[in-house]
């Protein structure tokens, strides 16, 4: 990108997709062919809009939730001017300029948590009906570590001191209640989890090339869009 032009923006989700395929990132960025959107997470968006307005009530009054006293977690939620704004995409989330691409990277973290001596962790809220402990441990989960290291990186280039330890709140559906009773309850944890950003520039760099190429690149290997492309084009081919 030529510094004279506007800033290329790219989203968090952006440039995940591109680390999940360079061709559908290419064909989504340079050509406006997106993936098909999936049905809405309705029910996990409406537990992270109650799981802020709760984090909201102890912000205003300066304490920690009870959470993060029970899991040990030595902070209070930051209180800032902008932390509505930050944690909404539409309203532009986290923003800073990667110089050497002149592309504008976005991101909006659930929330931020500010620790005694002036650093700042990244919270992100999850939500599963899985009974099973939750865990980092599982690969599918790469992503998520990957969000939090973004939201990270964009700290750091706003100028704020950031703590190496971000945050998943994760609340659990209980099934093992008698009833529902029309209310479904939760059970929430903490995980702990020590993000590495080194990765985001060069993954923006790499983005950046993609973009400018006049070519799509290829595929990665067992992309079920990719391969759906793929077969659909042979079958219209034998129509």
């Amino acid at each position: 990108m030529h510094a004279s032009s506007p800033p290329t923006v790219i989203s968090r989700s952006k440039l995940q997709l591109f680390l999940d395929c360079p061709r559908c990132f290419y064909l989504d960025r340079r050509l406006g062919i997106g993936r098909p959107d999936g049905p809405p997470f309705t029910l996990n968006n409406a537990v992270d809009a109650l799981l802020k307005r709760e984090f909201d009530a102890y912000r205003a009054s300066g304490k920690p939730h009870p959470i993060m006293v029970r899991f040990g977690v030595d902070a209070i939620p930051f209180a800032h001017p902008d932390i509505d704004r930050w944690r909404e995409p539409l309203r532009g989330g986290l923003q800073a300029l990667h110089r050497p691409t002149g592309m504008q990277l976005r991101g909006a973290p659930d929330d931020l948590w500010l620790h005694p001596d002036g650093s700042i962790s990244v919270v992100d809220y999850k939500a599963t009906g899985s009974q099973k402990p939750w865990s980092l441990d599982d690969a599918s989960r790469d992503a998520y570590k990957r969000q939090i290291e973004v939201y990270q990186w964009l700290l750091k280039q706003m100028g704020f001191p950031v703590h190496p330890t971000g945050y998943f709140v994760v609340t659990q559906a209980r099934r093992d209640e008698p009833a529902l009773n029309g209310s479904l309850n939760f059970t929430l944890v903490v995980v702990p989890y020590a993000g590495n950003d080194d990765w985001v520039d060069d993954a923006l760099t790499e983005a950046c090339a993609c973009l400018q190429s006049d070519l799509p690149p290829p595929s990665t290997n067992g992309c079920p869009w990719c391969e759906y492309r793929r077969e659909a084009a042979m079958a219209e081919k034998t129509l």
